[in-house]
C-alpha cells in the first residue's frame, strides 16, 4: 500500500516505549519517524501523560526526536511555545474541554458517589483525586478494573456524556466528547491535514477512539495491543503488525508507506 502521511500521532506507554525491554526504544522507529519528520510530515505523541510527565518521559528514555505536537491527558492539544517554555495551548479546545468538564462534574456528582462507593466498598482499588475532586482509580489487577469499568457502564446510563479513560489499571473520570481521537481530529482541522493523510498507532483501551477509522485513515497497533484495539483497527481496515511496541510501529508505517526505499 502506497499512502502519503503527513501528520503521525502515536501513544507513548506500550506503544512507543517498551518499559520491561532492553532498548525501551526500538531505534528503527524512532529513525523512520525521524525521517518522516525531515521529509516534512509531523508527529503529535497522544497520551494519557501529562504535559510534565510526557517530557520527563522524553528525557528520562532519551528521546533523540522531538514531536512536533503534543496531544496530553488524553484531551488536550499543545503546540511548541511562542513565549518562552517548550509548550502552549493549540487554539481555544483546552479551555472549551476544561469548561466541558467542570460543568460534567457539578451535574454529575451523584455518578461520582455512586462510583467511589463501589469502589471503597466493593474493591481494593483506590480513588484518585485532584484536590478535593476525584479524577480516576486505580485498581490493584486488569482484572478488578473489568469489574468497576462494568459498574461505571451502569451507572452512567442516565447521564451518557459521563465516560471515563481506562489504560491497563488506570482510570480517568471524562467527558464523552474529548477523547484522544477527539484531540487528533482538533489538532488535524487546526493544521489543516485531512483524515486520508493521518496515521495512528496505539495499544490499549484509550486509544481505540483515535484507532476506529473516525479521525484517522491509517489506523495500526503493535502486537502487544490488546484484543479490543486489534479488533477496531481491523474493523477500520488498518494494520496489525507482528512485531511489539515500536518495532510494530515502524513495520506498520512502512505497510502504509510501501516503504521499500525506507528500508534501504
Amino acid at each position: 500500500m502506497d499512502r502519503k502521511i503527513r501528520l503521525i500521532s502515536t501513544d507513548f506507554d506500550g506503544t512507543l516505549v517498551a518499559h520491561d525491554s532492553d532498548p525501551v526504544l526500538d531505534p528503527g522507529c524512532i529513525e523512520l519517524i525521524g525521517q518522516l519528520q525531515r521529509h516534512g510530515a509531523l508527529w503529535t505523541i497522544n497520551t494519557g501523560r501529562s504535559v510534565e510527565l510526557l517530557e520527563s518521559g522524553l528525557l528520562d528514555f532519551e528521546f533523540p526526536i522531538r514531536p512536533d505536537f503534543i496531544l496530553t491527558s488524553e484531551r488536550d492539544v499543545f503546540r511548541p511555545s511562542h513565549n518562552g517554555g517548550k509548550w502552549e495551548p493549540f487554539g481555544d479546545w483546552n479551555d472549551r474541554c476544561a469548561q466541558a468538564h467542570a460543568e460534567l462534574f457539578n451535574s454529575a456528582q451523584s455518578v461520582l458517589t455512586e462510583i467511589i462507593d463501589f469502589v471503597n466498598r466493593k474493591t481494593k482499588a483506590r480513588v484518585i483525586y485532584l484536590g478535593p475532586a476525584a479524577e480516576g482509580v486505580v485498581a490493584t489487577s486488569e482484572e478488578e478494573m473489568d469489574r468497576i469499568t462494568e459498574f461505571v457502564e451502569q451507572v452512567r446510563i442516565g447521564q451518557p456524556e459521563f465516560n471515563y479513560q481506562r489504560n491497563t489499571i488506570y482510570l480517568r473520570f471524562c467527558h464523552a466528547d474529548y477523547h484522544k481521537g477527539a484531540a487528533l481530529a482538533e489538532l488535524s482541522r487546526l493544521i489543516n491535514i485531512p483524515r486520508e493523510e493521518i496515521f495512528a498507532a496505539g495499544d490499549h483501551h484509550n486509544d481505540v477512539s483515535m484507532l476506529d477509522g473516525r479521525f484517522a485513515a491509517m489506523p495500526a497497533c503493535p502486537a502487544n495491543a490488546i484484543d479490543q484495539v486489534k479488533d477496531a483497527v481491523r474493523s477500520a481496515r488498518g494494520y496489525v503488525a507482528e512485531r511489539e511496541f515500536g518495532a510494530g510501529v515502524r513495520e506498520a508505517l512502512l505497510h502504509f508507506l510501501n516503504g521499500d526505499a525506507l528500508k534501504r
